[in-house]
């Protein structure tokens, strides 16, 4: 069986939803924000006669008529980041600041977290963490391509993230800390929604995966929030649409830590769901129902699940 045809109650048109699943995913790219604007960026591709057209939700991310971003000037000087449309959404959720203390806990190959740092104004601290020390290398080049200063790479399991290389400084020196102002869970999931750009996940999917990932999930979750400070935020996404890694991580999550679900905002145009509480045999907090879901057909782009968790004081 087709693992989305699961997911036909939860949306409102299903035939819509299986046939944006079938079709290729639009190339998109990003404006990197700490070497040039919007407006620079846009002005060089119009020089290079590169069509391009803004998305209506975010002036920075810009869809091309050509498949391949990374064959225009732009790009070579790292202007451009190409990145998934719906992927832009954590960051925004998670909304960094300058001079923040940032955890990026799956951070390879990094297209959130140069976002993230470009929304920091690279200023601050920013640890992109990854426990596969072969995706790091596209990390730390994606982030000097970008021009990225302030990010600290890292290679632990997140779920037994360590805070001692950070906090085992004096108090009064410099980049000492032992908490974390927000932290990013960007799980590894079974990845159906994206479907669009790697059809062979569907044929690759099982519910043991799913279970498995799911306790993985978990743990990441938890520790994320264990090293967030109190009233700091912790924002959860996937790129898939199963509930037993999307609502079902948040109740457990918010069964065993001090946190709670808020609401985030959801950029004007963007179309999105909220989360659920029933599924099969199982019910989850009322609360997730302030996470959102996004299906392929509502915006023409993959599916996502993003989350935000806020620290209890």
């Amino acid at each position: 069986m087709n693992p989305l045809q699961r997911y036909a109650p939860l949306v409102d048109d299903e035939e819509a939803f299986l046939a944006a699943c079938e079709r290729p995913l639009p190339s998109v790219v990003r404006v990197n924000t700490i070497k040039t604007t919007v407006e620079r960026a846009r002005e060089a591709l119009d020089d290079e006669g590169v069509a391009y057209e803004p998305t209506d939700w975010h002036p920075g991310i810009l869809k091309l008529e050509e498949s391949s971003p990374g064959t225009n000037w732009p790009y070579f000087h790292g202007w451009l980041h190409g990145q998934e449309e719906v992927s832009a959404l954590p960051a925004i959720a998670l909304d960094p600041q300058p001079g923040e203390r940032i955890w990026d806990t799956c951070a390879a190959p990094g297209s959130k977290t140069t976002q993230i740092a470009a929304m920091m104004d690279d200023e601050g601290v920013l640890v992109g963490n990854d426990n596969n020390l072969g995706r790091l290398s596209a990390l730390r080049h994606n982030a000097e391509r970008l021009g990225v200063t302030n990010l600290v790479v890292s290679n632990q399991d997140a779920r037994n993230f360590s805070m001692k290389p950070f906090g085992e400084r004096t108090p009064e020196e410099p980049g000492s800390f032992e908490q974390f102002d927000r932290v990013l869970v960007d799980a590894p999931c079974s990845c159906e929604g994206t479907c669009r750009k790697n059809p062979d996940v569907l044929d690759e999917w099982t519910m043991n995966h799913v279970a498995s990932v799911a306790g993985i999930q978990k743990g990441i979750l938890r520790r994320a929030v264990q090293v967030t400070k109190p009233g700091g935020s912790v924002v959860y996404s996937t790129c898939t649409l199963a509930p037993e890694e999307n609502e079902a991580v948040l109740d457990f999550v918010l069964e065993r830590e001090d946190c709670e679900m808020v609401e985030w905002d959801v950029p004007d145009n963007f179309e999105t769901s909220s989360g659920i509480t029933e599924w099969e045999d199982e019910e989850y907090d009322p609360s997730v129902t302030k996470a959102r879901r996004v299906y392929p057909h509502q915006n023409d782009t993959g599916g996502f699940f993003t989350a935000k968790l806020e620290v209890n004081a």
